[in-house]
């Protein structure tokens, strides 16, 4: 098992799983994050810090789509070890629907 970042994440990019993550291995899009499933350890310690709900553990059902989108973008993105600040807009994005159609970007993002 592993946890996977979801599209619940797209424009929130909130780095408080970041913190928290004993083996950093969060990745930084342009507007969201990625784990890569390789690196997480399932300590599940990431999964209630996200004031997004965006994180969730593999094994709940329909989250294979969200399991190769983390893997595929932790192997290009850079990785991030430390909070940063989320975009202003944050809050207001939290509950928006359909954020992966409007909003993904494949950029990568800053990292450390």
């Amino acid at each position: 098992m592993t946890y996977v970042v979801t599209d619940a994440c797209i424009r929130c990019k909130f780095t408080d799983c970041v913190e928290v993550c004993p083996v950093d291995c969060f990745y930084e899009g342009e507007n969201m994050l990625v784990i890569n499933p390789n690196e997480c350890i399932d300590c599940g310690v990431c999964e209630p810090e996200c004031p997004a709900e965006a994180i969730l553990p593999d094994t709940e059902s329909g989250l294979e789509q969200w399991l190769e989108l983390n893997a595929k973008y932790s192997a290009e993105w850079p990785n991030l070890t430390s909070k940063k600040d989320a975009p202003e807009d944050a809050d207001d994005m939290k509950d928006e629907e359909g954020k992966f159609e409007k909003y993904f970007s494949a950029e990568p993002g800053e990292g450390d």
